[in-house]
């Protein structure tokens, strides 16, 4: 994920849960917080539950991320936010939870009076983790027509250039899906499996390299003794969780976008 992909992300992020966005450097974002998004992302359960019992005014946060530190000025100060970085996870994990899944329209402007059909996307953001005693991230993006069955990728970008709406628009109708949601899932499940496996995997042939060479001096540490002791099993096994490459894929987030035939 390069960092105009997350700083353009934790634009929409902010703009989707009605933060007032103060200001948009191309290198930073300067977001005044929403209570509720005060109350998700800063971790101040004690400042709120006093404000509560009191009835204070509440004061949220203004938050400044630096996605682009050569460009930043030098007198901004923020948090430097890149792909791995803690807060980018805090936010990932938030917008799991506050719109794991969304229906929106295309806002179609309209001349007269005519009809326009809109299509039926599934869309899902997953990260694949390629993980042993190293890990590496990697967000992918895909889009189901559920009509025709085409997949593409770089979906979420996009959308970034087309107006939506939560409620489908005046002079629009939707087209009925051909497959359903979650065959679609099913699809887009195979489809990104399929992207990784042509990968290079050398990464998870070192890994095991590693592996192997450690399990060797441990072997070397114990090979005195008749009966292993107990810590002999429990440092094989910590050697096992440790380097046995793994790839995972979750689900960050989804929707289902009715689109014009011109839009994507």
């Amino acid at each position: 994920m390069q960092q105009q992909e997350i700083h353009d992300f934790l634009l929409t992020y902010f703009k989707a849960n009605h933060c007032e966005i103060l200001e948009n450097h191309p290198a930073y974002l300067t977001i005044q917080l929403t209570v509720e998004l005060d109350k998700e992302l800063m971790n101040r359960p004690f400042y709120w539950h006093y404000l509560e019992k009191t009835g204070g005014v509440p004061n949220p946060s203004q938050l400044t991320l630096i996605t682009d530190p050569q460009q930043a000025p030098a007198d901004v100060k923020g948090e430097l936010i890149h792909f791995g970085s803690q807060r980018l996870h805090q936010i990932f994990a938030s917008t799991k939870k506050l719109a794991g899944f969304i229906r929106l329209y295309e806002e179609i402007v309209q001349k007269g009076h005519a009809q326009s059909p809109l299509y039926p996307w599934l869309s899902i953001n997953a990260k694949i983790s390629y993980q042993s005693d190293r890990k590496k991230d990697i967000l992918l993006s895909a889009g189901l027509n559920l009509i025709t069955g085409k997949i593409i990728e770089q979906f979420h970008e996009r959308l970034l250039h087309i107006q939506v709406t939560p409620k489908i628009p005046d002079y629009s109708f939707t087209l009925s899906p051909l497959i359903k949601p979650k065959s679609g899932l099913l699809r887009l499940d195979s489809y990104i499996r399929r992207t990784f496996e042509g990968d290079d995997h050398t990464w998870a042939e070192r890994a095991i390299e590693r592996w192997e060479d450690d399990l060797r001096l441990l072997e070397n540490f114990y090979q005195d003794m008749e009966d292993k002791a107990e810590s002999y099993y429990t440092e094989k096994v910590a050697l096992q969780n440790r380097y046995e490459p793994n790839i995972t894929i979750s689900i960050v987030n989804g929707g289902l976008f009715y689109l014009s035939n011109q839009a994507i």
